[in-house]
Parts: C-alpha cells; sequence; structure tokens
C-alpha cells in the first residue's frame, strides 16, 4: 500500500518502526508523510490558500497536497478558515514543539561526517 492509500493512524494502530502505535510513533507517521512538515511549517506565520500553499511547497504535486491537508484536517491539525488553510491551536502547539527541533537540527547538520 502506498503512502496516499494508507489511512492516518490512530492510537493502537500499528505504524511504520512501531506494532504498537504509540502515540509519539502515530505523529511520527504522519510527519514523515510526503510534504507533512512543509505544509505545517508554511501555516505557521499566517493562513494560506492552497495556491499560496503550493506555490510555498515548490515541488508538492496537487494531488500530494491535497492529500496531506485532508489528512492534517481529519486530525485537527490544520483547518479551513476564511483566510485560507491555517494551522488550529493543537496544529499551533504541534509547531511549538517542532521548532526547537529544526533549531537543533540547524546546528547538528553541519557536524555529520560526509564519508
Amino acid at each position: 500500500m502506498n503512502e496516499r492509500d494508507r489511512p492516518v493512524a490512530r492510537l493502537g494502530d500499528p505504524v511504520r518502526g512501531s506494532r504498537s502505535g504509540q502515540p509519539i510513533m502515530v505523529l511520527f507517521d504522519l510527519l514523515s508523510r510526503r510534504w507533512a512538515m512543509g505544509i505545517l511549517w508554511n501555516l505557521a506565520d499566517s493562513p494560506r490558500t492552497f495556491r499560496d500553499l503550493q506555490a510555498h511547497c515548490g515541488s508538492a504535486s496537487p494531488s500530494v497536497l491535497n492529500t496531506r491537508i485532508k489528512e492534517l484536517r481529519s486530525v485537527n491539525l490544520i483547518e479551513n478558515t476564511p483566510d485560507g488553510y491555517a494551522l488550529t491551536a493543537s496544529g499551533r502547539e504541534l509547531f511549538r514543539h517542532l521548532e526547537p527541533l529544526g533549531d537543533w537540527a540547524m546546528e547538528w547538520v553541519p557536524g555529520l561526517h560526509r564519508d
């Protein structure tokens, strides 16, 4: 089953890397899908229409972008507002937790050894 056909896991559902479906693994499964993180990051500053979001997610195809939006809406991380798609309160809270990881990664990556 490819990524586009796989439903968003729920608590207790097996996901890639975890048969137990622990909450953190359910979250990582969702966030590891193509463009899920990009959508969250691009909505962190302000709401965006589909076209604006697509422009900011450069290489995302409309079908992938639409699938991710549906998935992220189904788990209450983004919502459709009069101004376009926006992070929900849960989405903003998740972003507040992810942003420090992004900062950490910026320091970590330059120190990686290349073979």
